[in-house]
Formats: structure tokens, sequence, C-alpha cells
């Protein structure tokens, strides 16, 4: 299957260490050979690229993976082709907007064909996988609830708690979503999280002989979260999200933790 990475901070902050790491794993420590691809949020704006070539031989990958773009969420994916040829519109995340927002959307399994029997509404896939007909009937159903963007929003996560438990029933469901603000991810198999805050330390990647001291990177006020489909370190302790959990972080934070 997939993997999937995110990452919510309370600063605009480079995910190029954690991103060097995953992209081993699209083709040369892991077989998610068919394709990749990461969004960055820059405010309301969102910055994504694309491509339905290996990540850990892709020229865009190294792009990505050298180049310090800041930013305080970010969502990516690389895919394993279980539903839907290997071509650029297959490749995640995939973006729709809703009340004047991006959102963004990566996931990681596999849903029962019965999922292609479900009405759509307003959003409708572009490509041909399982993942993206998900993400348009999970929209759909954020957007006849909430016409407009609710100020509770408690209660919007408890819905999309919900909705993710209903695809769940279909199948392995691990989910990354966010609108610029609010990451979301959801559990069904495998998904895991580690803050880092000061005291700052080294950090080593389990894909390549890469280390990092944070320390020398950040400032005592920094928070960041990463959240990934298997931990990328080896040196930190990462919790793992159970069957049926969803936890929402904002800045880093977390600020709700939904459990089946």
């Amino acid at each position: 299957m997939c993997e999937l990475l995110g990452m919510s901070a309370n600063v605009p902050t480079d995910i190029c260490f954690s991103f060097t790491g995953l992209m081993q794993r699209g083709g040369r420590t892991g077989p998610h050979r068919d394709g990749w691809g990461i969004a960055f949020y820059e405010g309301k704006g969102l910055r994504s690229f694309h491509d339905p070539e290996p990540s850990a031989d892709s020229r865009i990958a190294r792009l990505v993976a050298d180049y310090s773009i800041k930013s305080r969420v970010v969502v990516s994916h690389i895919r394993q082709a279980n539903v839907g040829s290997v071509c650029l519109e297959n490749t995640h995340p995939f973006s729709r907007e809703l009340w004047g927002y991006s959102w963004t959307y990566a996931h990681n399994g596999q849903l029962d064909r019965q999922l292609f029997d479900w009405p759509l509404t307003f959003y409708h896939p572009v490509g041909t996988t399982d993942s993206e007909y998900a993400f348009c009937w999970l929209l759909g159903q954020i957007r006849s609830r909430y016409p407009e963007r609710p100020s509770d929003w408690a209660e919007l996560q408890a819905f999309i708690h919900a909705c993710c438990d209903q695809l769940r029933g279909l199948g392995v469901f691990n989910m990354l979503l966010s609108e610029s603000t609010h990451l979301f991810c959801y559990c069904t198999t495998k998904l895991a999280w580690i803050t880092r805050r000061s005291p700052f330390g080294e950090a080593r990647l389990k894909d390549c002989e890469v280390s990092v001291d944070f320390g020398a990177e950040t400032t005592p006020n920094d928070v960041v979260t990463v959240i990934a489909t298997e931990p990328l370190t080896n040196n930190e302790c990462w919790q793992k999200l159970a069957t049926g959990e969803m936890v929402v972080f904002v800045d880093g934070e977390v600020v709700a933790q939904l459990k089946e």
C-alpha cells in the first residue's frame, strides 16, 4: 500500500529532512514506485508537486528535498497502485475548494468496490482511484452538512470522524486532510506521529544515512509535528494511532483526539 507524510507546525518550517526519508521508500527502500505528490500551504495558498515516476528516481522529488519550502501544514504521499492506472491524475494528494479554502487529502489503503456505488453530490473525481472517489464523497458530505464554514469545530471534527468510520467499513482507510490550518489524521492500520519541541536533539533517518541536529535549525519556541505511515527515524519515540482514531493538529499541537 501507499505511505503518507504530513506536518503541522507553529512557524513556517521546511520538511526537507522527513521528505528525504520518505522519498527513499518510493522505489529504493520500499515498493511504492507508482508516483508521489506533496502539497505545501502558504496561508490559504497551496503549492503542490506531483509526479507519476518513483520518488526515489524523480528529479522533481530531489528538487523538493533540496529546496527549503517553508510551510505550517504539509501533506505528502507515495503511491503503490492498486486501483487506477499509474498516471498523473491518479497521484495524491488531491485538492478541492470548500468555503473559499483549498482542502487537500491523501489516502493509504484500499476500499471495497462498492464505494463506487455511493452517490456523489458536488464533487467528482478526475482520475480513477478509490482514494479520490472517497475524497469527493467525504468533502461532499461535509459541504452538504455545513454549507458555510462552521463556528463549532468540535462538531465538525466529530462529523469528519464519523464519515471516516463509514469509509473504514469498506476496508483500509488511513488519511490526511487539511484546509490550511487544521491537519486531520485518521487511522485504520498504520499512522504514527512525533512532536518536536525544545530542547531539540538529533534525529537520524531509517532509510538513508542522513541526520540533523534540530537544535541548530530551530528556535526554543518552535513546535513541529510530523505524521507518517511508518516512523521515519530510528532514534526517536513515535506515537501510534489506534484503529478508528483521529487526531487533529493545529500549529503542531493536538487540538482534538477522537477514538472509536
